[in-house]
């Protein structure tokens, strides 16, 4: 294995860079993903941040049922982040659509379109409970993600 693998591999282990595409949900989960920023829960001390470019992410935080309208974006947004990636469903929507299945204007779950690699479950997930699951896609980086 040369020098730069490793090189690559470890500071995805130790400072991923997650970017969070709401699908269409009601805000819940967003709202306690972003108070894992805060001072109480503090993932940034762990190296974990939100990154504003899919171009510059590891790991893609979906929330939602995802929606028609949604859709495209979301397939985009997966098609830039650079391999390895990890994608999480944060919360019941991505899982399930939740209380949104069977509208005629939701095309998920969100397996039906992007391959996911870690649910993290609840509506809405609790913050360690989301670092949990943050957590456990890091694991998944350091071997290689998906491709």
């Amino acid at each position: 294995m040369r020098l730069i693998d490793s090189l690559v591999r470890t500071s995805r282990r130790r400072s991923p860079w997650l970017f969070h595409l709401n699908a269409g949900s009601c805000n819940g989960c967003d709202i306690e993903l972003v108070a894992c920023l805060t001072p109480r829960y503090d993932v940034e001390q762990l190296g974990i941040r939100l990154e504003g470019s899919p171009r510059h992410a590891d790991i893609i935080v979906v929330s939602g049922p995802v929606t028609r309208t949604t859709r495209a974006a979301l397939e985009t947004v997966y098609a830039q982040v650079p391999d390895p990636k990890v994608v999480v469903a944060l919360g019941s929507c991505p899982a399930s659509c939740n209380v949104f299945a069977g509208s005629p204007t939701v095309e998920g779950p969100l397996d039906r379109i992007l391959p996911v690699d870690v649910y993290v479950p609840g509506c809405p997930p609790r913050p360690d409970a989301i670092i949990a699951g943050i957590a456990e896609a890091i694991a998944l980086l350091a071997e290689g993600g998906h491709a």
